[in-house]
């Protein structure tokens, strides 16, 4: 059953570009209520935290050293259907397959720099929640 909360932060790229308010707005025109919002810089520690679940990924040194790299904004939307619908707007990993529309394909770099995180579930998107917000 899907729930309405999703989880989403602006990674290191779209924070250091000053794309914080354009994605905000693009999240608030596609519907979604900013519930929670925080800016934070990861630590290398904290970052292999959040992705532990790519540990054994060659690509997840490279990951931990990009999301720690500066700020990121992490935040709790809330909209009926939430992450399905959020996933949409955010668009393809690849922004060269991002539909035109998307958060992705306006702010997104490349594969890697893609400008956005969106949770893939609903059980994701409480667990992330939890992570950057405290809860337990």
């Amino acid at each position: 059953m899907a729930t309405n909360r999703t989880f989403t932060m602006i990674k290191p790229d779209a924070v250091q570009d000053n794309h914080i308010g354009g994605i905000l707005s693009m999240m608030e025109q596609g519907g979604f209520r900013i519930v929670e919002l925080q800016k934070v810089t990861l630590t290398p520690e904290r970052a292999g935290e959040f992705y532990a679940v790519h540990k054994e990924r060659p690509f997840y040194g490279d990951l931990v050293k990009y999301m720690s790299s500066g700020p990121i904004v992490a935040a709790v939307l809330e909209k009926d259907n939430a992450v399905a619908d959020f996933r949409t707007l955010i668009g393809a990993t690849n922004p060269a397959n991002a539909e035109e529309g998307t958060i992705r394909k306006k702010y997104a770099k490349s594969i890697e720099a893609n400008a956005v995180h969106g949770s893939d579930s609903d059980e994701n998107a409480q667990i992330e929640a939890d992570f950057f917000f405290g809860r337990k």
